[in-house]
């Protein structure tokens, strides 16, 4: 095992001045524009002249340093904006870094944006072609590889018809087969494998697995928490550009949910979310009505939502998803479970309440999103992970002793013994 990535300080600087509106003819005009004092013409409703960001920069990374091993799979987590797909275009050799370098052994194959290394006018099976020339392969080498691509993809039908005219989820789909399939040394995939349908991130996923297992490396940047944890066996966590943490993927994970989300008890809204329906606030409560994030395994945790209804909405149900802090979904709950299948919500103020019962969750943090939805026809409103908050388990019988168990969820059974003699 050798290392075959090295990222020595890399950084990269963009300067956000008087050009970069997309067209020659467009930075003219604006440029026209400002030295007669005139307001930018290419302002869309509700943005404000950004002439002002003159001489402003940003540097998407600074000072990156890493290292991947052969057959490794590194997993790239932050927020948007936190540098992942700088740090993957560059490690891709499609822009250069400001200072610092990266060092790269073997063929690279990247699926960085849906139909990048296509040419729209080629068929499906030219572009196979194309690629694999790029990537210095022998057209016996891609011969051999190609109804194994086709049949990755599921295309078939298709694979002579221009890429021009493919759906958005047939392109990802060819251009993951060919990535995947070529036998580059490297494989880099970014988010855009949330443009296919579930079935096929499962099957990527597998691949990719299947890619590290063969001693190929892979570097998977995703919001997918879960699949990070799944498929990597470790992690580097990037935020304004720099590393905050490169280690086993479930600590890299478990540290970036406790840092995207407070321990707190209650979130607001001062103005509400949604439409219709508008949310106001959601708090969690032990028994006595007291506001907090940290629960013993012996309370009760109670979810109180408050939303008003502004317009009548015909069977809209409000509810919540409780998740771990990997991404892993333990379970979801609608009001529609106790009450039946709503058929109205008249205007007003309303408090939604639920329980999670005491004895039920494991030792861990965990991750509560709300949502309101009319089901197969309108999403109102969701907000993702608004709430985290800790459980400690304890023993009931013992008192205060640790007794964490295996597993999510530490129910207490009924048990009986029967003496059979």
């Amino acid at each position: 095992m050798s290392i075959v990535i090295r990222v020595e300080n890399l950084s990269k600087y963009y300067r956000l001045g008087e050009i970069g509106g997309g067209t020659l003819r467009e930075d003219l005009n604006r440029w026209w524009a400002r030295v007669r004092g005139r307001p930018d013409p290419w302002l869309k409703v509700g943005e404000t002249d950004h002439g002002n960001r003159k001489g402003d920069e940003i540097w998407a990374l600074r000072d990156v340093s890493f290292e991947v091993w052969e057959g490794e799979i590194l997993g790239v987590i932050g927020r948007n904006g936190a540098g992942k797909s700088t740090l993957l275009k560059i490690l891709s050799r499609i822009t250069a870094p400001t200072s610092g370098r990266a060092l790269i052994k073997g063929r690279v194959g990247s699926l960085l944006e849906v139909g990048t290394g296509f040419h729209p006018e080629l068929t499906g099976r030219e572009n196979i072609y194309l690629n694999g020339t790029i990537l210095g392969m022998t057209r016996a080498e891609v011969d051999r590889k190609l109804e194994e691509i086709v049949e990755f993809a599921e295309i078939a039908p298709f694979i002579d018809t221009p890429v021009k005219r493919y759906s958005s989820g047939m392109t990802v789909r060819l251009a993951f087969a060919v990535a995947a399939h070529l036998e580059p040394e490297i494989l880099i995939v970014d988010e855009v494998l949330a443009v296919g349908d579930i079935q096929f991130q499962k099957k990527c996923l597998g691949k990719m697995s299947d890619v590290g297992k063969k001693g190929r490396t892979v570097i998977f940047v995703s919001h997918n928490l879960a699949a990070i944890n799944q498929l990597c066996s470790t992690a580097i966590l990037l935020h304004g550009g720099k590393i905050l943490i490169n280690c086993n993927s479930a600590e890299a994970v478990s540290y970036y949910m406790k840092q995207s989300v407070a321990m707190e008890g209650r979130k607001d809204w001062q103005n509400g979310v949604g439409d219709e329906i508008r949310l106001l606030s959601v708090e969690l409560t032990d028994d006595n009505g007291q506001s907090k994030s940290q629960f013993l395994s012996s309370e009760n945790v109670h979810i109180i939502i408050e939303c008003v209804v502004c317009r009548r909405v015909d069977s809209a149900r409000v509810g919540f998803r409780l998740n771990t802090v990997d991404g892993v979904t333990i379970f979801t709950s609608e009001d529609s479970d106790t009450l039946g299948y709503i058929n109205y919500r008249n205007h007003g103020s309303y408090a939604v309440k639920a329980v999670i019962p005491k004895d039920f969750l494991n030792e861990g943090s965990y991750f509560i999103t709300v949502g309101c939805h009319v089901p197969m026809v309108q999403i109102i409103f969701l907000e993702e992970n608004v709430l985290c908050f800790s459980v400690k388990s304890i023993n009931g019988i013992g008192g205060f002793v640790d007794d964490k168990r295996k597993g999510i969820i530490r129910p207490k059974l009924e048990w009986n013994i029967i003496r059979n003699n």
